[in-house]
């Protein structure tokens, strides 16, 4: 019988980390870098200004045997419009892996919060100010594949 990894396992709480600034941000990009998520799982509400994306994210900070994810909610403040490249909102059939979060300033302190997905996807956020959250909302389990995601140089 194969048991999920528990916050007390490790005597660790779950990340609930807020960016303000482009180091903040490379913080929470170093930390959802190979996150997976179906496009059913990409909200954007027009009316709070918010965009959320419900994760799976690997567990980078923790070194462990075997490889963990948790679920995670990242969430963009103050979103004023979202626009997406090679990504179909709502496709729970499409499977989208991030490998970064960066911030592209425009008018201050506006600017772009981007993600950039595999094979060449993207989503572009234009917010008012910078501010990101990621919280993670679930106990670690083992990674399905049970494999650390490698990216060759």
């Amino acid at each position: 019988m194969t048991e999920d990894a528990r916050f007390e396992d490790g005597d660790e709480r779950p990340l609930r980390l807020r960016a303000f600034d482009v180091d903040d941000l490379a913080v929470i990009s170093a930390l959802m870098q190979d996150a997976v998520l179906p496009g059913s799982e990409l909200r954007w509400d027009r009316g709070a200004r918010r965009l959320a994306l419900l994760v799976n994210r690997f567990r980078w900070e923790r070194e462990a045997r075997p490889p963990e994810r948790v679920q995670a909610v990242l969430v963009i403040e103050g979103v004023e419009a979202v626009r997406s490249q090679g990504v179909v909102p709502g496709d729970a059939d499409t499977v989208l892996s991030v490998l970064s979060v960066a911030f592209e300033p425009g008018e201050a302190p506006g600017g772009e919060v981007v993600m950039t997905l595999a094979g060449d996807g993207a989503i572009a956020a234009r917010v008012e100010a910078l501010e990101v959250v990621l919280k993670d909302v679930t106990r670690p389990y083992v990674a399905p594949s049970r494999k650390t995601p490698r990216h060759p140089d």
